[in-house]
């Protein structure tokens, strides 16, 4: 008998998906979003006694497709919302079963939708976040250092704004993707991040949203075959899943990049990020994303942590940084700093950080310190810098990991005492 836990596991990973697919049918954002959530309903009504479908997506597909039929049916609008209705009769069985190229194709439209240039960035980031990743309102308020209500507001507008716009729902033309790529590379990329390293919740991986980032990002550099900066962005990924096994112990608990067991990395994952990588790089139009994905690439090709080429990688933040000035991006390079030239110098970086305020709720600007503290053995310091990172982490994986180290740096001063 499945929990809800697990009912629920279901749905992050099939929502974005259906909820593309019924947009698609009936052009009508809100009442996707309703049949989905009222599908999933039914399944934690029906699945603990029933069992779970041997294809739980097709199962939530067919059943929010038919809430909304449903709907359209009841409601009272003229005969160009009936005759929607009656399309969506068109769709059988079998489509309502269909495979991942049918529902990828109308979750990469989606994404275009939500990233079109009418809207401003930060919306288009919340919006897919929202009905491609399945993020609540909440960790997306919590990811933008919002209030709730306020990301609330922010996102009807978009949806309105995309309404009252008629932005199409599609894949735009030839001519006018590159006005978009920015937009799209960013949300696929924060798509994988939040597989990646969850915003919130007990999980600190979600696999289903990296495989759908990944997959996606193929699916756009065949669209767009000439653009580096796709290949970039799915050898990053690609280099970073690579390593997705290693992360956890059976525990569930993290892993450190130095610790993992590298022969558990996928070795096919890092060939294919490594050879896209390298065919970008030889358009000679370098990019952020192919920066990142060179930084990756140091990592997945050493062969033990010690062997790690840590003033390329110092070198590669410090372009990356000129390409994008952001203060996460400078605490990775502090990090990659401290590894080249010792822990003072990377110290000294974070502390710069930490004057001036841009990371105050980033649990890893105080973790990072607290690491280069304990480095420097100023005990006392990093046991303080762990408390102030354990108050801010965001996931249940990162607090046990930072409750450890926290122990440790405690049990070393009394040691030393």
């Amino acid at each position: 008998m499945p929990s809800d836990a697990e009912i629920a596991a279901v749905f992050r990973q099939e929502s974005g998906r259906i909820v593309a697919t019924l947009i698609r049918m009936t052009g009508d954002w809100d009442l996707a979003e309703e049949c989905v959530q009222d599908a999933f309903a039914r399944a934690l009504e029906r699945w603990p006694r029933d069992g779970v479908p041997h294809r739980p997506g097709a199962w939530l597909t067919t059943t929010a497709r038919n809430l909304a039929l449903d709907r359209l049916r009841r409601s009272a609008v003229e005969a160009a919302k009936l005759r929607e209705a009656a399309e969506l009769r068109e769709f059988s069985e079998r489509d309502g079963e269909s495979g991942d190229s049918g529902i990828s194709d109308d979750l990469l439209r989606l994404i275009f939708t939500c990233c079109h240039p009418a809207l401003a960035l930060e919306a288009r980031v919340a919006l897919t976040l929202r009905t491609v990743a399945g993020l609540s309102t909440a960790e997306i308020a919590r990811a933008f250092l919002v209030p709730e209500p306020t990301m609330a507001k922010r996102l009807v507008r978009a949806k309105q704004k995309i309404r009252n716009a008629g932005i199409p729902y599609r894949v735009p033309p030839g001519h006018l993707l590159p006005e978009r790529l920015g937009g799209v590379l960013g949300v696929l990329y924060l798509l994988f991040s939040e597989g990646y390293a969850a915003t919130a919740g007990a999980d600190l991986v979600r696999q289903g949203l990296c495989a759908e980032a990944i997959r996606l990002a193929g699916t756009l550099a065949d669209l767009m075959p000439d653009e580096p900066e796709v290949r970039g962005l799915r050898a990053l990924m690609l280099l970073h899943d690579a390593r997705r096994a290693a992360r956890l112990d059976d525990a569930g608990d993290l892993i450190l990049l130095e610790d993992q067991d590298r022969g558990s990395w996928d070795a096919d994952r890092v060939a294919e990020g490594t050879r896209l990588l390298d065919t970008a790089l030889r358009r000679g139009r370098p990019g952020p994303y192919q920066v990142q994905a060179a930084i990756a690439a140091c990592h997945a090709t050493a062969a033990s942590a010690g062997e790690t080429d840590w003033a390329q990688i110092a070198l590669l933040y410090g372009r990356l940084v000129m390409m994008i000035p952001s203060p996460v991006v400078e605490l990775n390079r502090a990090v990659a700093v401290a590894m080249a030239d010792g822990p003072a110098a990377g110290l000294a970086l974070v502390e710069h950080l930490a004057g001036a305020g841009a990371l105050a709720s980033y649990h890893l600007l105080p973790a990072t310190r607290a690491h280069l503290l304990r480095r420097l053995d100023r005990t006392d310091e990093a046991a303080a810098a762990y408390r102030e990172a354990l108050a801010l982490a965001p996931t249940d994986v990162e607090r046990r990991y930072l409750t450890r180290r926290l122990a440790e740096t405690q049990g070393d001063e009394r040691v030393r005492k």
